[in-house]
């Protein structure tokens, strides 16, 4: 089980972006990276096609999972994640801060 998943609020940790927040859009678990909602965004040149105008687009760009950690449902900030079983054999998210459980 994975402690950051697709739909999270995460919090930024480092970076040019640090202390934003926003939702995890992609996983890449492979490249250990995210792509999160408003965070690290990039300005890339896009060429003209059938779909698509030409011009200059923003976009967000991967950010490593070491730089993110999960905000706590009850206040929002950072918290570390844990994980617990329950009583009916499913294994769920806990956020370390305040105990409560992490939705998804």
């Amino acid at each position: 089980m994975q402690k950051i998943r697709k739909g999270d609020t995460v919090v930024v940790l480092a970076g040019k972006d640090k202390g934003r927040s926003g939702e995890v859009i992609k996983m890449m678990p492979k490249d250990e990276r995210a792509l999160v909602r408003g965070v690290n965004m990039v300005k890339r040149h896009q060429r003209q096609t059938a779909s698509q105008e030409a011009g200059i687009i923003n976009k967000e760009a991967p950010i490593h999972l070491s730089n993110l950690a999960v905000s706590d449902p009850k206040d929002g900030k950072a918290t570390r994640v844990g994980f617990k079983n329950l009583d009916d054999g499913t294994k769920v998210r806990v956020a370390k801060r305040s105990g409560e459980q992490i939705n998804g």
